[in-house]
């Protein structure tokens, strides 16, 4: 039995009530999607659409990483897409965006890079891994793009933005950082650099730092703490 979008956020803890409003988007995203289905395969599978959602509860949520859309490939027969900004399954080789990541991270943090791009215990820790468009077809990079799910992410973001508790947005590239004009400074952090991809990693310019050599990561931790949030363990991918 094929999971739905709705059966996704009905697992998602306090995403639900969250976003109780967008049940009839859901509903026209999921009716699109059959029809798309029945013409190419759509990436990440069903039950991995959501994921950012389901492992990550609204409560949790201590930062954001703004993503723009899934990873369209595949190898042999596994997608590159997960579910998660930025992350891959494991036995996926990292993409050259997840390799600057983890090169900005040894250099912030001091970490060893793992030999995998699975950036799931990031999520677990309340890192809300989140792309504006969250399918697309294989090998068609923003084939879903503008076919409503920008609208349905920007709730997710506006949910966290009206929480009580303080969290941080990792804004890279400014395909993110429109995403998070929205975004009450007074309360949250948003740290604005360039996008990780090789294009763009060393590149700063107005209103945002280069990603490599931002500090992001132990900037994000110093803000947690601050607050009494609780840093962000990056070793734990």
């Amino acid at each position: 039995m094929s999971i739905s979008l709705f059966d996704e956020l009905k697992g998602s803890g306090g995403w639900l009530a969250g976003l109780s409003d967008q049940q009839s988007r859901l509903e026209q995203l999921e009716s699109w999607l059959c029809e798309e289905e029945a013409q190419a395969r759509i990436l990440p599978e069903r039950g991995q659409r959501l994921r950012a959602l389901t492992q990550t509860p609204p409560d949790a949520v201590k930062v954001v990483i703004t993503g723009q859309d899934p990873y369209p490939g595949v190898e042999g027969d596994m997608p590159h897409a997960m579910g998660l900004s930025f992350s891959v399954p494991r036995g996926i080789k990292p993409p050259r965006s997840l390799v600057n990541i983890y090169k900005e991270l040894s250099a912030d943090c001091g970490l060893v890079p793992p030999s995998h791009g699975d950036l799931s215990g990031w999520a677990a820790q309340g890192v809300l891994m989140l792309n504006s468009t969250l399918t697309l077809r294989q090998g068609l990079a923003a084939s879903h793009a503008k076919k409503g799910w920008e609208a349905f992410t920007a709730a997710i973001l506006d949910r966290v933005n009206r929480q009580d508790a303080p969290a941080v947005f990792l804004a890279w590239g400014r395909h993110s950082h429109k995403l998070v004009e929205g975004i009450n400074e007074e309360k949250h952090c948003v740290i604005r650099t360039s996008h990780p991809s090789p294009l763009g990693a060393r590149k700063a310019g107005k209103g945002f730092d280069a990603f490599l050599g931002s500090g992001c990561f132990s900037r994000a931790n110093a803000f947690l703490e601050a607050r009494g949030r609780g840093k962000i363990d990056w070793s734990r991918f």
